[in-house]
C-alpha cells in the first residue's frame, strides 16, 4: 500500500545505527571499508536518515558530529539517542527517591550535537527510558525538566514500560510539546502495546522486533528479528494516520543483527512508494547478500 503522493514527503525511513560487523557482507560489499560506511548508506543506498545509538553510550563529541555532518548529502538528518547518563543513570540512591544532578550531561551532550543542528542535518533527540522508570510525581517532574534542558529541539520520548500507557502520560507530553515515541515490539506482558499516536508536530515510530524471547535474551538476539512484507504492510497501515496528522514521521529499524533493520527498511520504503527503480546496491542489501 503506497502512501499518497501529498503525505510521502513527511515520513523518513533509516535504521537504527549504520555501522555493524555482520553489515559487511550481508547488506554492505564485504569490501566496504567501515569509515565510508555512513556515505555509502545515504548516497549509495539513498537513505536520508539514521538514529545515532552510540550516544547512549558515549557523549558525542563536536568533532564527530562536524565530520559526520560533512559526509552526508543535503537533507539527510541524523536522530540522537541520548546519553545513558540522561535516562538510565538518574537516581540518587537505590529507592528511586530522589534524583541525581544530571544538568551537566544534558549540557555536555547539547555541545556535542550542536554542529549537526548548525549544519541543518539534526532530526530530534530521543529520550529512551528503560523498563524501570516508572510514571510517579517525581518522574513526570522529570520529564518537565528534560524539556526545560532541550528547549529548542525536537524532542521524542521512548517508554518501556506498559505503566506509561495511560491518557494522564499522553496529556503530558501534549503539554510538553514532547514527542511520543511509537514502539513495536514483543506483546509480553509489561512492555508497551503498540499505540499508533503523536504528541507533538513529529511522528516517531521504532521497530524492534518481535522476538518473544525478549527478557531472556542478550541484547544481540533479543533484536534478532525479521519482518515479513505483510507485516510491514500492517504496520505502515497502522501509522499512516500518524503520518497524515505530523509534519514528519520518523521511522527507525532496530532489528539490526544481519543487517535485517537495513533490510526491512528498504522494503517498507519500497512498500510505500518511497523507492521506484532499485539501483544495484539496493538490490544487494535487500537480498541479505545473495543478489
Amino acid at each position: 500500500m503506497a502512501l499518497e503522493e501529498g503525505i510521502k514527503g513527511r515520513i523518513r525511513v533509516g535504521t537504527s545505527g549504520f555501522q555493524f560487523d555482520d553489515w559487511f557482507g550481508t547488506v554492505y560489499p564485504r569490501s566496504l571499508k567501515q569509515r565510508n560506511a555512513l556515505e555509502y548508506y545515504a548516497e549509495i543506498l539513498c537513505m536520508d536518515t539514521v538514529e545515532l545509538n552510540y550516544t547512549y553510550y558515549s557523549l558525542p563529541s563536536a568533532r564527530t558530529s562536524e565530520a559526520m555532518a560533512r559526509k552526508v548529502p543535503e537533507g539527510f538528518e541524523f536522530a540522537v539517542r541520548s546519553h545513558g547518563s540522561m535516562t538510565h543513570e538518574i537516581w540518587d540512591g537505590e529507592n528511586r527517591s530522589r534524583l541525581k544532578d544530571t544538568a551537566p550531561a544534558f549540557e555536555r551532550f547539547v555541545e556535542g550535537i550542536l554542529p549537526l543542528k548548525e549544519a541543518g542535518r539534526l532530526g530530534p533527540i530521543l529520550l529512551q527510558f528503560p523498563y524501570g522508570f516508572w510514571p510517579s510525581p517525581i518522574t513526570y517532574d522529570y520529564l518537565r525538566f528534560c524539556q526545560e534542558r532541550l528547549d529548542g529541539f525536537d524532542v521524542v520520548i521512548e517508554f518501556r514500560n506498559r505503566a506509561w500507557h495511560r491518557d494522564t502520560a499522553y496529556r503530558l507530553l501534549r503539554e510538553l510539546e514532547l514527542g511520543y515515541c511509537i514502539v513495536d515490539e514483543p506483546k509480553i506482558r509489561g512492555l508497551l502495546p503498540f499505540v499508533p499516536l503523536a504528541t507533538s508536530k513529529t511522528g516517531y515510530l521504532r521497530l524492534h522486533g518481535r522476538n518473544p524471547n525478549w527478557f531472556g535474551a542478550e541484547k544481540d538476539e533479543r533484536y534478532n528479528y525479521m519482518y515479513s512484507e505483510n507485516e510491514l504492510k500492517g504496520i505502515l497501515q497502522e501509522v499512516k494516520g500518524v503520518i497524515e496528522e505530523t509534519d514528519r514521521t520518523y521511522v527507525y529499524f532496530n532489528n539490526c543483527p544481519y543487517g535485517q533493520a537495513l533490510r526491512n527498511a528498504l522494503a517498507f520504503k519500497k512498500i510505500a512508494g518511497l523507492l521506484r527503480d532499485l539501483n544495484e546496491a539496493q538490490r544487494f542489501a535487500l537480498s541479505g547478500g545473495n543478489a
